[in-house]
């Protein structure tokens, strides 16, 4: 691995030989928390939230194809100020006690895709792109945040994208009203290190009983959370903790299992979708379940529901060399950056063909009062109120946090 000089790192994969652990698996997976962005005037998310239900038409099916606005990052599209906040915020309601000094990695899963598609091209069937993420520092815990050159795109009637979008419409049934899309936040040990990772999620499958079981826990569990942070489920109030905010938080929508969530995947009938173009991806995310939709011009078959967790463990295995190194490049930027005493960017240099590390000076990602979830402990009162309210009723419907001023 090469020195760290004052401001420039640059590192090529020969650098990642025989750097990494061992062995490199995912274990101790655990949802974390969720939200859904909603169609709004200003920024506003509903927390558990839900993902859209599989609900697939019987028999063949027409579909039209995508057109007119599509989301490429919609959390940075729709909160340009801090697209990482929904994440921490969402994070915070579910789990008011979150020890962030235990995580060492904050990311959305298209930064790892991105970082494994440097170490092997040949995982993108697309090949190897210009790319560019942020990384901060707060405390020991390096938060990455991506950086797009573009957060949506718009479909004019003229082109064709095909129809994976319009497919979710027609397959699924959206559970949380004026929802624009579903995130969901998951950790788990990698290496040696521990990750929190954001994804989007298209649906899940309603066929396990401990989604309703689930479903009753978590009116209590949320109504517990409300009141520990001084919020009355009857009325709409601020939350002191978060008042450097504006982005507006209702209470809506379930805790779905990790295992009952679905990626679903369009393509066209003569062009069989490899498990292998989409294992990186759920990998990623821990996702268990996959849909494979195909169509001729359109009319789609009714695509079945299958559970590739063994598919995902043998990739896994399969694929050792790549995420030992991929751990072993996650660590030289931690360490990169951690002596930089603050914030650094990474780069693919397509012409160098080689991963860039620089140091920066910039705005910080999050509001100043997440930042200190790092360094403040959880005051004794709240702790009381988590213990003292876990047998509070539940109460159906909707609530809002407003976040009333700007964010820092």
């Amino acid at each position: 691995m090469p020195d760290t000089p004052e401001q420039l790192v640059e590192i090529s994969r020969i650098d990642l030989d025989c750097t990494g652990p061992a062995k490199a698996i995912i274990t101790d997976v655990k949802h974390l928390a969720s939200y859904n962005w909603i169609e709004a005037s200003t920024p506003t998310i509903a927390v558990p939230g839900s993902p859209a239900r599989w609900s697939a038409p019987q028999g063949t099916q027409r579909v039209k194809k995508d057109s007119g606005l599509v989301y490429i990052a919609q959390n940075a599209a729709r909160h340009p100020d801090s697209p990482l906040e929904p994440l921490f915020r969402s994070l915070f309601i579910e789990h008011p006690l979150f020890n962030m000094n235990s995580i060492d990695v904050i990311t959305d899963r298209n930064n790892i895709r991105k970082l494994l598609s440097f170490i092997k091209p040949t995982l993108n069937k697309n090949g190897l792109d210009a790319f560019t993420i942020q990384v901060d520092m707060a405390a020991q815990t390096a938060i990455f945040c991506r950086d797009e050159t573009a957060t949506f795109e718009v479909i004019g009637p003229g082109e064709f994208r095909g129809f994976g979008h319009e497919f979710e419409k027609a397959y699924t049934i959206n559970q949380v009203r004026d929802s624009t899309g579903h995130h969901r936040i998951v950790s788990y040990q990698l290496g040696g290190l521990r990750f929190l990772v954001r994804h989007e999620t298209d649906g899940f499958v309603e066929d396990w009983k401990s989604v309703e079981e689930k479903d009753e826990s978590t009116g209590d569990n949320l109504a517990n959370i409300l009141q520990c942070l001084s919020l009355s489920p009857e009325s709409d109030t601020t939350d002191e903790t978060s008042v450097q905010s504006n982005l507006t938080i209702k209470r809506e929508g379930r805790v779905v299992p990790r295992e009952s969530t679905l990626e679903i995947k369009t393509r066209v009938v003569h062009k069989p979708l490899e498990l292998s173009e989409v294992a990186p991806q759920l990998w990623i995310s821990q996702t268990p379940k996959l849909a494979r939709a195909y169509h001729q011009r359109g009319i789609f078959s009714t695509p079945k529901i299958e559970d590739i967790t063994a598919e995902l463990k043998d990739w896994e295995q399969a694929h050792q060399d790549v995420i030992r190194k991929l751990v072993a490049l996650i660590n030289c930027i931690l360490r990169v950056t951690r002596s930089w005493g603050g914030s650094s960017t990474i780069r693919y240099d397509f012409l160098k063909d080689k991963l860039v590390i620089k140091k920066v000076e910039r705005k910080k990602m999050l509001p100043d009062d997440l930042y200190s979830r790092w360094t403040k402990a959880i005051p004794v009162d709240v702790e009381q109120k988590v213990s003292e309210n876990r047998s509070a009723p539940t109460r159906k419907g909707t609530d809002t946090l407003q976040r009333t001023a700007k964010s820092g």
